[in-house]
């Protein structure tokens, strides 16, 4: 895997705090308003560990003007094997005025213009012209609510929406209480029990005589069938709406055979488009 290394800058206002969730959401190890002077010291510091490959740096106004400097560290940054992606959010003026008067939030040049917000924001796009110049993607944010913006990010960085959505499948057992973090509870309880046949019931779902057991029913298939063509309808959707994490739960009576050998077979089928899917049997250890 390549390490790469995403400057993100732009003009306050234009979502780059909305930006640096979507990038910490899809891995991205993120740092907020990085001096630019420090930037190669840093990065030549992580670059010493496997742990650090996607790494973001969040760079603007408040840095003090020093952008000259940004762009002499990152030739520097790209000594240590990293690709560097400049990544700068644009806005209009009209625009920016709008989410400035919505959120009252005050902008970074305010006092040096006595409050004047439309000649801050004009003051502050011609001292980032410079870095404008040096992105190698510029994303006009003036008509894009949070959703939109992370799509373009994640045509950007991604490619495509693999890498985006993270897919956990987890069983567990009703009598043991329903997992809070669940976004779907599905009930496996109408499948016969492995634990009624001796010779399985100490074994678990992650057994494959317990795994045929279950499967060998066709209600076990057209159930699996069933949600994952809920699944792979409603995950693309979640992604345009901004969710990068679907938690599936799946439980039966004790969270060791039904509800495992389920969630195993998602994990399996999603794990074929997905890039982030994995599989928690919460009780399985549990007798």
């Amino acid at each position: 895997m390549e390490k790469e290394l995403v400057v993100l800058t732009g003009v306050s206002g234009a979502g780059k705090s909305t930006a640096m969730r979507f990038l910490e959401d899809v891995g991205y190890y993120c740092v907020d308003n990085m001096p630019p002077q420090l930037m190669a010291t840093f990065m030549s510091i992580l670059a010493k560990s496997d742990e650090y490959k996607k790494v973001a740096i969040v760079i603007d106004v408040r840095s003090n003007y020093v952008f000259g400097k940004l762009i002499e560290s990152i030739t520097e940054v790209e000594e240590y094997n990293y690709i560097v992606r400049v990544i700068y959010l644009d806005i209009n003026d009209k625009e920016a005025l709008k989410r400035y008067k919505l959120t009252r939030r005050k902008h970074p040049f305010a006092d040096k213009f006595n409050g004047s917000i439309s000649q801050a924001i004009s003051y502050e796009k011609e001292i980032l012209s410079t870095l404008r110049a040096h992105a190698g993607h510029v994303i006009d944010t003036s008509d894009l609510d949070a959703a939109k913006l992370r799509e373009r990010l994640t045509q950007i960085l991604l490619g495509d929406d693999s890498n985006v959505m993270n897919i956990h499948c987890m069983s567990f057992g009703f009598k043991h209480g329903i997992p809070s973090e669940a976004d779907f509870v599905i009930d496996v309880r109408c499948l016969p029990n492995p634990y009624w046949v001796d010779a399985f019931r100490n074994k678990t779902g992650l057994d494959s005589e317990v795994r045929d057991y279950v499967f060998s029913f066709d209600a076990s298939n057209e159930l699996l069938n069933k949600l994952v063509d809920l699944l792979d309808f409603l995950n693309p959707l979640y992604i345009k709406e901004g969710k990068s994490q679907i938690v599936v739960a799946i439980g039966c009576t004790g969270g060791n055979h039904r509800s495992v050998a389920i969630a195993e077979a998602l994990k399996e089928h999603f794990s074929k488009k997905w890039d982030n899917v994995s599989a928690y049997h919460r009780d399985i250890d549990r007798k």
